[in-house]
């Protein structure tokens, strides 16, 4: 419909002005306020109201507007409390009639006013007497500063706002009334109708003009913001379409030179590699969704990005790439045998698995876990298990993990997002079938980001791991065919569940025997070859490396072996760098002037026995050691003292030796009144170092019974063995690595429980040869034979 035609429908009727009768009908209006000077237009909804402006065609076309307190009211029982007193008496200045039957009016506000009454009987609609309100005169300098202050402001907002027309700006700057300036402002300005109203019955400008600053300074404010912002959203977009402009320049340049769209090239190329991996039916299916979304996306979108990095590694995954693996049994046998002395039961539990693998090609990987002291060479065993399979090694270390992300990745919620450890080493070797090491697990962490281990035990578990999920890739992979390998120092500190998955395998610590071999074939060929020394510069005999280990060394491991032997070298190295010549052979009296005086003494037979003092054996995270229990006696009344940072299970183990020997004072010739009138003291040296355990039993009560009837027990003689409360000597665990050490510190003979004796086939030969054992069943055994030993002695 034209313009033309619109207004032939429209009935327009233009009402001439005439004098403001007393009683003027009242018309309710609904969320709006209108203020003197103001024209605004009315869409008039109910009967009473169209009736009022047919009505105002023929009599006066005065009436009076009024805000509605409530949205819903009764018009045609209106009382005075469904509107507010104050209004603003109006003049109706046009009238339009649609075809749809509704009717628009055009009216100006011309004065406030306040209603006296409310009539709602005479005619169909209310009418009111009223009372003009006007406006107070206030001529004054506050009044000048206001209208400037407020004419300013709004005509800034003016410039701001796009719906108000700059022809407000003209009207504002020109109008001298401070009254007229608050009115035009409050009916162009945003605010609350409540506001409004109350505007609208205050008759003094200034307030009305105070109280508008306070919205004037605030939407400026908002506008002003609002106006940043815009700008920001428009240069970034701006920036958008500049890119996007270019590229589709480019694209149709490129097309008409005849040249490949870079884009196009890249997925044809992601496309071949995707086919060449030879995904699985899940994986293939969400790589094709992805490479959907990809062609899609624009490159300059972030999104992009992710999508290509994820596409890259799910096509860089070995899901069908596998070593071949050397099923020759003695050719492994003798790679291990090469590169390691000793650890026969693990060589043999690897080659257990490389004759089952070849029997049965399709065999899951065990999962091995090494426990042992430092320096026993756990870690450089994997790696010689992976050049005996012929496979590739990888290695991660678990010491100090914490996030449960770096085994199961992180999500693609945001970029930077990337898989786990395990499944980027696959991704970094190239084979599904690796020997990966995991290094340290008993020292794993946890906190707020979640719990490794946890996360472990679907990687470890091999009912599990062939359909294990990376959050990254969201899709299963296959760990079903890596060798997993773990090392650990404890087993105490790795959770219950994840021990239970694991094939343990304990490495003790070294002999003699086989230190010096190992240092012989490794450690001082290494060591040679790192100093930059030929093979003839420098020679170690045999008796100076037994004098190494048991002059400069005390531990289960070679790591501090291989310290020492580096230490000759480097003065060996420095003569020559001097200008020496003649080679070095290094021998038992040289090693003073290598290495200084001897540090550690070990010839523990040699120390005087003396009543209350017993040598005894401690397991430790890093091996075996002796450790010495002493006890003395002292005036008091039956107390016990216990020292030298002792644990609780030790603690009780002392009250338990102390309660037996109390029930059996007459057994061992004890006079019963020493308990009531002495105190008894236990300590064990080394007072800074924690020890706990119940192994140390047969040797404090040992203690106890030398200081009370002043034995002496020789003190080459070791002992082991957790007590009971009837004097029964107990099994306890860690005998090869307690044995170990006490040959280490020159022990002669070791008292242990019968029921470890046959824990004494894993001790090698030539530390038996050297000592001599003796099984105990109970404390009075226990006692005769160290009585026996100390007369001998």
């Amino acid at each position: 419909m034209s313009a033309q035609e619109d207004q032939n429908d429209v009935e327009i009727e233009i009402i001439p002005e005439a004098e403001v009768p007393d009683l003027l009908p009242v018309m309710p209006l609904k969320n709006f306020v209108l203020f003197p000077q103001m024209v605004a237009p009315l869409v008039i909804t109910t009967d009473e109201s169209k009736k009022l402006v047919t009505d105002l065609s023929t009599k006066s076309p005065h009436f009076i507007t009024a805000l509605q307190r409530k949205d819903e009211i009764d018009e045609a029982n209106l009382t005075k409390d469904d509107i507010y007193r104050v209004g603003c008496v109006a003049r109706l200045i046009k009238t339009l009639n649609f075809p749809d039957g509704s009717t628009h009016v055009l009216v100006e506000g011309m004065s406030r006013c306040e209603m006296t009454d409310l009539l709602t009987e005479e005619e169909e609609y209310p009418t009111a007497h009223y009372r003009m309100i006007e406006s107070q005169q206030e001529d004054t300098l506050e009044s000048t500063a206001l209208s400037r202050n407020a004419s300013e402001k709004f005509q800034q907002l003016v410039t701001m706002t796009p719906n108000l027309p700059d022809e407000l700006s003209v009207a504002i700057f020109n109008m001298d009334s401070p009254s007229q300036l608050a009115d035009l402002i409050a009916t162009n300005l945003p605010i609350p109708t409540e506001v409004r109203q109350n505007l609208l019955a205050n008759n003094s400008p200034n307030d009305r003009l105070k109280k508008l600053m306070e919205f004037l300074n605030r939407e400026y404010q908002i506008l002003k913001l609002g106006n940043k912002i815009e700008n920001k959203v428009h240069e970034t977009f701006t920036k958008t379409q500049r890119e996007i402009f270019l590229r589709e320049q480019l694209k149709t340049i490129q097309d008409e030179l005849g040249q490949d769209d870079p884009l196009a090239n890249e997925i044809l190329e992601l496309e071949k590699k995707l086919a060449e991996a030879k995904l699985p039916p899940e994986a293939q299916e969400a790589a094709e969704k992805e490479l959907q979304r990809l062609k899609a996306v624009p490159t300059a979108s972030p999104e992009h990005g992710v999508i290509r990095t994820y596409l890259d590694v799910m096509s860089e995954l070995p899901w069908s790439k596998s070593t071949e693996d050397h099923l020759d049994i003695l050719a492994a046998q003798k790679i291990l045998d090469k590169d390691h002395y000793g650890l026969e039961k693990v060589k043999e539990r690897i080659l257990e698995y490389l004759s089952v693998l070849k029997l049965k090609s399709d065999m899951k990987g065990p999962i091995l876990c090494l426990a042992g002291p430092p320096g026993v060479g756990k870690t450089s065993l994997g790696k010689s298990v992976a050049r005996a399979l012929g496979r590739e090694f990888i290695r991660m270390s678990l010491g100090g993990m914490h996030d449960e992300a770096e085994i199961r990745g992180h999500r693609r919620t945001y970029i930077g997002s990337m898989p786990g450890r395990i499944i980027e080493s696959l991704r970094r070797c190239g084979s599904n079938n690796p020997v990966i090491m995991l290094d340290e697990i008993d020292k794993v962490g946890k906190d707020f980001r979640g719990d490794p281990s946890s996360a472990l035990l679907e990687v470890l578990d091999p009912e599990q791991n062939s359909t294990f999920q990376d959050h990254y890739l969201d899709v299963q992979f296959d760990l079903s065919k890596v060798l997993f390998i773990t090392t650990a120092n404890m087993l105490e500190t790795i959770p219950g569940p994840l021990r239970d998955r694991m094939e343990v395998i304990r490495i003790s610590g070294y002999t003699l025997q086989e230190k010096t071999a190992i240092a012989r074939r490794y450690l001082v060929p290494k060591a040679i070859r790192e100093h930059g020394l030929k093979r003839g510069q420098a020679k170690f005999e045999k008796e100076a490396i037994e004098g190494i280990i048991s002059g400069y060394t005390a531990e289960a491991g070679v790591r501090n072996l291989e310290r020492q032997i580096a230490n000759v070298c480097r003065k060996i190295a420095r003569g020559f760098a001097e200008g020496k010549t003649r080679p070095v052979v290094v021998t038992p009296r040289k090693l003073k002037g290598f290495l200084g005086p001897v540090k550690i003494d070990k010839d523990v037979a040699e120390n005087a026995a003396m009543p209350g003092v017993v040598t005894g054996l401690a397991w430790t995270p890093y091996g075996g050691d002796i450790l010495f229990i002493e006890a003395t006696r002292m005036p008091g009344k039956g107390g016990l003292i216990l020292t030298g940072s002792l644990g609780d299970v030790m603690k009780e183990s002392a009250r338990a030796s102390l309660s037996y020997l109390k029930a059996n004072a007459s057994t061992f010739k004890i006079d019963p009144k020493i308990f009531t009138h002495s105190d008894i003291h236990i300590h064990v040296p080394a007072g800074a170092t924690p020890k706990d355990g119940p192994s140390a039993g047969v040797a404090i009560s040992l203690a106890i019974l030398s200081i009370l009837n002043d034995l002496p027990i020789r003190p080459d003689l070791a002992m082991t063995g957790e007590i009971s409360l009837r004097g029964r000597v107990l099994p306890i665990g860690g005998l090869k690595e307690k044995v170990l050490a006490a040959s280490r510190a020159g022990i002669k003979h070791i008292m242990l429980p019968e029921k470890n004796k046959i824990d004494l086939d894993e001790i090698p030969d030539d530390v038996k040869k050297k000592l001599t054992f003796k099984t105990v069943k109970n404390i009075d055994q226990a006692l005769r034979y160290a009585l026996k030993l100390s007369e001998e002695k």
